[in-house]
């Protein structure tokens, strides 16, 4: 999941709706002699259950101040972290920055007025799906009364240790709010400036993330197995990985290659690194290089580790150091959304980034997105699919870890919440979240020379195994030579290759 690397701002807050009053949105400075927080404060009439719009780790050390209560009843103590949890973090670019809306209200008719009433005593009546999905409507229409008036009654129904929609919908409210006071790219960055959890402990709850779905082991396998079946006859084998990550993805195929009949070939990787992966293991991408020539060495084949400090956008063909006799095989995985294409920029990095690799001549690339349609959506539709998709992945979690453990809620607010922010919230080159069906992804690797490489049954059936120990709710489908995870009728994450 993606990430900024940390920076310092001063924090502000926002202060509560009041139930009289629609108008007077501002934010003001919040000063803490040990740290700085960013929240919305609950109204004074809100219950002790009710959302204060969630937010982000402002509990730096909060993680290690409560036990684990899996399988047990909620503490008091436990109930405290998540009042504390549920906060958000605002971060305007003034300090007397301020959103006046009674001007604009006071002219509006007693029938209208009448109307708006009404509309917000149905929304008890109506349930928490339909209630985002309406103050989105609003927001979209510019009918800022309603919208401000329907978060003050969302507030109330959502919460970071509720049902899945409910916790879902506390992120999802954050970003409308910061939609409602046109800061969505303030708020992101306040996200990313206030206090992180340490390096250990945001790997650890990426690990969790890969070990409690199976999004992420779908999609290496899926790309690994398509690595493999194009390079069985191979000798000289180099990956370039345009996010490694830690590496994980490259242990399995090391010993796949290690078994093969005949020998191993010998492998050179390149791995292209990212901000968040490079905090989290808390170190350059020596860290992975050597992790994998030790395991490489443990099963006797001959390996090569190159790394690139140049970010996806700006690599250059000899940044990759191909060598002539070498197959190449390029991977993108869950990386290709990040790139600004032609809605954001006429440098159209996607399109430009897929041309680059075709002139390398690969013998196999393998591409994993998530199945979501946010890119070029504009606000409205973009936030009726994150809220689909990420309903789903939220439901999945809500299988294996109990809704009153700390991880759990440490891993959605740590690797999920932030992008959901940055889909609703941000516009232009400040969203960097941009996902694309792949249908879109097809068109993209056609228009660039690229033709489909159908993964073989093999792969089918491998997936089909990873799948019995996870629960039947997932379920995988085959179509037009490419891989299809998802979780009851929503896709989540497709896979294929191309050559």
């Amino acid at each position: 999941m993606y990430k900024h690397p940390r920076q310092e701002i001063e924090a502000y807050s926002l202060p509560p709706f009041e139930a009289n009053s629609v108008g007077n949105l501002r934010y003001i400075t919040v000063h803490n002699s040990l740290k700085r927080y960013c929240m919305l404060e609950p109204s004074s009439s809100s219950s002790s259950s009710s959302l204060v719009s969630p937010a982000y780790a402002v509990l730096s050390n909060a993680s290690s101040a409560y036990e684990d209560t899996s399988g047990s009843c909620v503490t008091d103590d436990f109930n405290d972290k998540i009042k504390e949890l549920e906060t958000v973090m605002m971060g305007p670019d003034s300090l007397d920055l301020v959103f006046d809306y009674n001007d604009s209200f006071d002219s509006t008719s007693c029938q209208e007025t009448n109307s708006w009433r009404s509309t917000l005593e149905a929304i008890s009546r109506r349930d928490l799906r339909a209630d985002l999905v309406s103050c989105a409507q609003a927001l979209s229409e510019n009918d800022l009364m309603m919208a401000h008036s329907m978060m003050e009654k969302l507030r109330e129904m959502v919460s970071v240790s509720g049902e899945p929609i409910q916790r879902l919908g506390a992120y999802l409210l954050e970003g409308l709010v910061a939609k409602l006071a046109s800061s969505g790219i303030s708020i992101y960055k306040s996200l990313n400036r206030c206090p992180e959890p340490a390096s250990t402990e945001l790997l650890s709850y990426m690990n969790i993330l890969y070990e409690v779905c199976p999004y992420f082991k779908f999609g290496y396998m899926s790309a690994n197995g398509g690595i493999a079946e194009a390079m069985k006859e191979e000798n000289r084998v180099h990956i370039i990985d345009f996010q490694i990550g830690q590496g994980s993805q490259w242990v399995t195929l090391i010993q796949a290659f290690a078994a093969r009949p005949g020998g191993p070939p010998r492998i050179r990787i390149t791995g292209i690194d990212d901000m968040t992966s490079a905090y989290a293991r808390g170190g350059g991408l020596s860290i992975v290089g050597n992790r994998l020539a030790k395991l490489a060495n443990q099963f006797n084949v001959p390996f090569e580790f190159n790394s690139v400090s140049v970010s996806a956008s700006e690599i250059k063909p000899k940044d990759l150091g191909v060598r002539p006799g070498e197959a190449v095989a390029v991977n993108f995985a869950f990386v290709l959304h990040h790139m600004p294409d032609e809605s954001v920029s006429t440098e159209n990095h996607r399109d430009q980034l897929l041309r680059m690799v075709k002139s390398l001549s690969p013998k196999v690339v393998t591409l994993v997105e998530q199945e979501s349609n946010t890119n070029t959506a504009s606000f409205f539709p973009r936030f009726k699919e994150t809220m689909g998709y990420y309903d789903a992945m939220f439901e999945s979690i809500d299988v294996t870890l109990p809704r009153n453990h700390k991880q759990r809620i440490n891993v959605e607010q740590h690797c999920l919440a932030r992008d959901v922010v940055n889909i609703i919230a941000c516009e232009g080159a400040d969203r960097v979240e941009r996902h694309e069906p792949l249908g879109k992804w097809r068109s993209r690797f056609e228009m660039a020379g690229f033709t489909s490489y159908p993964l073989s049954p093999l792969v089918n059936s491998t997936i089909k195994s990873l799948l019995r120990n996870y629960s039947d709710k997932y379920r995988l489908e085959e179509r037009d030579g490419a891989l299809y995870l998802g979780w009851m009728q929503r896709d989540l994450v497709a896979s294929c290759a191309w050559k």
